[in-house]
């Protein structure tokens, strides 16, 4: 694994656990995405969420970005978000995992 991307996303206040229950739920769609490698959904503060995850290719993260979780994230932005999720892809420099 070698790239990735980071989303940084902002909740409405009224509707912080309506996603933080769509990102607790988007876990087994990410199980279910055979080229993600790591996905990783946290809570920085009362209404800003994230999402990491990784992918061995490019293909692995554009097909990610065509999915079903990101489609999720894009309907919820409608109604729930402050804004539009900030989606940054990265380039992982360095790994450890147990």
């Amino acid at each position: 694994m070698n790239i990735g991307l980071l989303a940084r996303i902002e909740a409405k206040p009224e509707d912080a656990d309506k996603v933080e229950a769509l990102l607790r739920d988007a876990l087994q769609l990410a199980r279910e995405e055979d080229n993600t490698v790591t996905w990783f959904a946290f809570r920085e503060s009362a209404t800003t969420f994230g999402v990491f995850d990784t992918f061995e290719n490019e293909e692995g993260r554009a097909a990610h970005l065509q999915g079903r979780i990101a489609a999720a994230l894009m309907e919820a932005a409608q109604t729930m978000l402050s804004s539009a999720p900030d989606i940054r892809p990265v380039d992982l420099l360095a790994v450890k995992l147990p």
